[in-house]
């Protein structure tokens, strides 16, 4: 009888990658998936450490977890537990020193090697080695009919923002060859797939050598490489470091279709003093110049960013500076958090800790004025034409759901089938975190 596995992903685009990998690997080593977490022979937790919340759900549902192996235990039945991903690269041993029911803990480089764990039964329980090339070349292709995937090109990150974990947890910065990932996403598009996500910590600073040249390329020209698989119609890339986006990436942004028009550019902090204390090595003026020059010559390209609010040191001013960075840009949308000290990181021993509640209250006020310039981006889209990729079912019969090039949300209702078409949508109705159109 075949075993069967659940996988439960937390945090970011490059975990639900690696999670669909793992899948692919399990299913074609003679595993099966489940359908529940609780009705499964192992479970796997592919884990985030961006912040201090991820980690606590993560121990939170292994507590659980380790109740239902005992039960199973107790009628004769085995259940393994694997934890994968950042948490599991950076605490490690610790993970089972804290919950004795995990069989296995496996870092984001070492994926590729859980079928053979899971089949052999190794008595090596911790896998952590950073093994970029060796997990791409040991991953399967998937062969499931998809109309949108995500597409890793490139992990790590040798930036060291103070804050930040990922070089810790995903190693030094690794760009996969443009032949591997030109097969990957031909491949998707073989299977249905009309628009890919190219990944990475710091997928704007890819640089590779392609086809036997010497010469590297960078995100710019691999964009254009992919763009002339002929079915694919829409390409995205996330997430952007600002130092690392450079003309030749703008220019295929204004002169190919196939880039849709939006791009998530973190910036953190809009204060220059916080900025350095973060190790951003760039100025808010450097951001606000960098946006225009793109806008200019891309004029229907949107934003969306990240910040983080009472890092450690932030005064009153320099949370105002932030805000009026924000009312500079006007931002599609934005992701916005608490700092939360991570172990490890240099800004977890710095002084200046900014209080709980003022944090809160900032966090509200910036939050306020996020939504706001969301709102208003949204409504400018009101009773206008769209170009949507429909993506799959809704929630209701007869709904469907799709991304507008700006990856808006989209409803759509119809008696026909609709995943995987473009279609031409109005947009009739607004609702706090989608559209709801007619086709055309």
């Amino acid at each position: 009888m075949q075993e069967t596995f659940f996988i439960k992903t937390y945090g970011c685009q490059m975990n639900n990658y690696d999670s669909e990998k793992v899948n692919d690997l399990l299913l074609f080593n003679g595993f099966s998936k489940a359908d529940d977490i609780e009705k499964t022979d192992i479970a796997i937790l592919n884990t985030c450490h961006i912040r201090e919340k991820a980690s606590e759900k993560l121990y939170s549902d292994l507590g659980r977890l380790s109740v239902f192996k005992k039960n199973k235990k107790k009628i004769g039945k085995n259940f393994s537990i694997v934890v994968m991903g950042c948490v599991a690269q950076a605490e490690g041993d610790e993970i089972l020193k804290r919950n004795k029911s995990v069989d296995y803990v496996v870092g984001p480089q070492n994926i590729q090697i859980i079928p053979k764990l899971l089949k052999k039964k190794n008595f090596k329980k911790t896998h952590i080695d950073f093994l970029s090339e060796e997990k791409f070349q040991s991953l399967t292709s998937s062969n499931e009919n998809k109309t949108s995937r995500l597409i890793t090109i490139q992990e790590g990150c040798d930036k060291f923002c103070s804050f930040c974990v990922v070089p810790y947890t995903r190693g030094a910065e690794f760009s996969r060859p443009v032949e591997d990932i030109f097969a990957e996403v031909n491949n998707a598009e073989k299977n249905g797939c009309l628009e890919v996500t190219l990944l990475g910590q710091n997928v704007s600073s890819y640089q590779s050598s392609t086809f036997g040249e010497k010469k590297k390329i960078r995100l710019g020209k691999l964009c254009s490489i992919i763009s002339k698989i002929p079915n694919l119609k829409r390409i995205r890339y996330v997430t952007s470091h600002p130092n690392d986006i450079d003309d030749e990436l703008i220019n295929e942004h204004r002169f190919n279709k196939k880039m849709m028009p939006f791009l998530h550019l973190p910036i953190q902090s809009g204060s220059d003093k916080i900025l350095q204390k973060m190790n951003r090595k760039h100025t808010g003026k450097d951001y606000i110049k960098l946006v225009k020059k793109i806008k200019k010559n891309v004029t229907n390209m949107a934003f969306s960013s990240d910040f983080i609010v009472g890092y450690p040191g932030e005064s009153d001013y320099d949370f105002q500076e932030t805000l009026e960075l924000i009312n500079e840009v006007k931002f599609a949308s934005s992701y916005s958090f608490c700092y939360s000290a991570r172990p490890g990181t240099p800004a977890a021993t710095q002084d200046e800790i900014i209080p709980e509640e003022i944090k809160k209250t900032r966090l509200k006020h910036l939050q306020t004025i996020l939504l706001k310039q969301q709102d208003e981006f949204n409504e400018s889209f009101l009773n206008k034409e769209v170009e949507v990729l429909v993506t799959g079912k809704g929630k209701v019969e007869g709904q469907y759901v799709g991304r507008t090039p700006h990856l808006q949300p989209v409803h759509i209702m119809s008696s026909s089938d609709l995943v995987g078409k473009i279609l031409n949508i109005r947009i009739e109705r607004l609702t706090s975190f989608s559209f709801h159109g007619k086709i055309i």
